[in-house]
């Protein structure tokens, strides 16, 4: 599958970057040992999965410039859950919408 597309596609959802490279290449099954890892990676971490998936070499695992990667996509995902986190909190201290 062409980087392009699958980075287009990683631009309006991680989860259907990981889906589609699960389905069109085999990625997924070099990078992860087990399924329920990548299931569990899918679920909550979505684009350190991706970014796992992307840069794991099948001899070599994941090296050099793809840990750079792989702690970028970490860091992503954290502030992902932290502003979601903050967006409820902010939303349940102004109540309910009054129109």
């Amino acid at each position: 599958m062409c980087g392009c597309l699958v980075a287009l596609v990683a631009m309006l959802s991680p989860r259907l970057a990981v889906f589609l490279l699960w389905v069109f290449t085999d990625r997924m099954t070099i990078a992860f040992n087990s399924g329920w890892i990548a299931i569990a990676g899918w679920l909550f971490l979505p684009w350190t999965t991706l970014a796992w998936a992307v840069a794991y070499a099948p001899r070599g695992g994941v090296t050099g410039f793809g840990w750079f990667i792989v702690g970028f996509a970490v860091f992503v995902d954290m502030m992902t859950h932290i502003s979601a986190a903050r967006a409820r909190r902010e939303r349940r201290r102004m109540g309910p919408a009054t129109v």
